[in-house]
């Protein structure tokens, strides 16, 4: 079995992102600049956006980040968004979730600029990668994609079996697998039979926050798992795939922690890098 290792795949595209930058820089003399609001002092919150402004320095993008309590008024996050869309120094925004209950988080992914939602969750992003034009792509889906792509560059024709339909993974994984010419089956908590669904896949992803739920025998021989579940447990962080049973039977799956996780940064790097790209055109 092939461990997909997220953490040295993450690396080798943050150095091909770092010499992008660098050659931007050449380019137009200024760089990608990647702004973080950051509301309230949730530690999960805290240490990812520590993370990302850590990974945004090592490739040479501009980061900043812009803290404010939680009783801020949604008032004074949508008037700073505005504010830095119009900035032509910030090429992409991205609002920290979860945000506290006072401030509506449509309305927040509403006002930034599509072309800065390195998110990739603007309507307008969503309709676009829907329809197969150029848009951000969330960061998380676009990271279990280039995973799969690393196993297995041709994708035409498998059969692709999502489990959870959220707007941040299962839905536009589903658009970017269709675009490989996948056959896509989404399944959900309605689904009747869940494991026989699994055992048609040539590809699982796997996530819906249900500690080990893809056992073993839901997996045929040569098939590519990628777990994006992180889940607290009494073992310890477990993901959405028991890892020692499935690992006897999969061809290629990834590890929780250090599959999946840090393929999202460094896919948020990329994102800001294409949003500047396509602002300067």
């Amino acid at each position: 079995m092939i461990l997909i290792d997220g953490k040295k795949i993450a690396a080798e595209l943050r150095a091909e992102l770092k010499k992008e930058v660098s050659g931007l820089k050449d380019k137009y003399n200024k760089v990608p600049g990647l702004t973080v609001i950051l509301i309230g002092d949730l530690t999960p919150s805290q240490i990812y956006v520590r993370n990302k402004e850590k990974s945004a320095n090592e490739v040479g993008l501009k980061s900043e980040v812009i803290k404010y309590p939680d009783s801020v008024e949604e008032k004074v996050i949508l008037d700073k968004i505005k504010e830095l869309n119009n900035n032509e120094s910030v090429s992409g925004i991205l609002v920290q979730l979860p945000l506290p209950k006072h401030i509506d988080k449509k309305k927040v992914i509403e006002t930034i600029a599509h072309s800065k939602d390195v998110d990739g969750f603007h309507p307008m992003n969503v309709g676009n990668l829907s329809s197969g034009y150029e848009s951000s792509v969330p960061c998380t889906p676009l990271g279990c994609y280039l995973l799969i792509k690393k196993v297995e560059p041709n994708l035409n024709g498998k059969k692709a079996v999502l489990i959870g339909r959220s707007n941040l993974n299962g839905k536009p994984m589903a658009q970017l697998l269709l675009k490989e010419n996948c056959t896509v089956t989404i399944t959900h908590s309605k689904t009747k039979d869940l494991k026989a669904e699994c055992l048609e896949a040539d590809i699982i992803v796997a996530a819906v926050g249900i500690p080990e739920l893809v056992k073993g025998d839901w997996v045929k021989k040569d098939t590519i798992v990628i777990d994006v579940g992180i889940n607290k447990t009494d073992k310890g962080i477990v993901g959405d795939v028991a890892f020692e049973e499935v690992s006897k039977n999969a061809k290629a799956l990834t590890p929780v922690p250090g599959g999946v996780g840090p393929m999202t940064i460094a896919c948020l790097l990329k994102n800001t890098i294409d949003c500047f790209k396509r602002s300067q055109v």
